[in-house]
């Protein structure tokens, strides 16, 4: 059995995500599993589901974190073609997040927090198409 000690977990909910960045990268979604990331994170196999639920949910705060980060990431770039090159770092620099989150299968594409970051990164990837000059006909 799991100590007390070990159920006051500084910030839990981080280091199973953590553990699951971890596994994603190097092995792929379909190795995680949360009996698995529990024992990662010296917890009884049933603490992550207080945060995640279940695996789906673990997924999908992946993916809402992901595209949380990634509207950081364009946010920070001026221009159209900064946030080319920012898309292209955030997907090196991110790739469990970078996986999932472009795997709608693997997570509830509904959640309302994966949905408000969604729309975050979107209207930062428009925002810089709209901040390009208009075209030039000729004349």
């Amino acid at each position: 059995m799991t100590s007390d000690r070990a159920y006051h977990h500084g910030d839990l909910r981080r280091a199973v995500l953590t553990a699951a960045l971890d596994v994603i990268r190097t092995e792929g979604p379909a190795a995680l599993s949360l009996r698995d990331l529990a024992r990662r994170a010296g917890v009884s196999h049933a603490a992550p589901a207080h945060h995640f639920k279940d695996r789906t949910g673990l997924l999908t705060a992946i993916a809402a974190e992901g595209y949380a980060l990634f509207a950081d990431a364009l946010a920070a770039a001026p221009d159209l073609r900064e946030r080319g090159v920012a898309y292209v770092r955030f997907a090196r620099a991110h790739p469990a997040h970078f996986q999932v989150m472009f795997q709608p299968d693997l997570h509830r594409t509904d959640d309302p927090d994966l949905l408000a970051a969604k729309a975050r990164a979107t209207t930062e990837l428009r925002a810089g198409v709209a901040r390009l000059p208009p075209p030039t006909t000729p004349a």
